[in-house]
Order: C-alpha cells, then structure tokens, then sequence
C-alpha cells in the first residue's frame, strides 16, 4: 500500500498542457513529473533533506 498523501490540484489549461509535454520528454506521468519538480524545489529550498531512496521517481532522473 502507497504511503503518498493524495490531494486535488487545480492548474491552469496551459500549465497541465506544458506539464504533459514535460512529462513526455522525461518519460514520466504527469503525476510523477509534478511531484519531481516539487521535491527538487523543496531540496534547493531547503525545505527537504535529500533522500538517497531509489523506489521515488524523484531519483530517477531522465533528460
């Protein structure tokens, strides 16, 4: 069973159109590109430890 917290996001037309190209480049979900793109945000923030568990698409980095 996943352990992620589930939530509803509400984004512009444009922004989810942009976000699916992206996705796409990366070979990912939509989902997973979203969440990557906020846990590198968090990181560099230093809202977030880094984390060297390879089971998040975070770690995964492609493109």
């Amino acid at each position: 069973m996943s352990d992620k917290k589930r939530f509803l996001l509400r984004v512009d037309e444009t922004l989810y159109e942009a976000m699916m190209k992206w996705a796409a480049d990366d070979l990912r979900s939509v989902n997973a590109q979203i969440e990557f793109i906020l846990t590198q945000a968090a990181r560099q923030s230093g809202r977030m430890k880094e984390s060297l568990s390879s089971d998040h698409p975070e770690n995964s980095q492609r493109g």
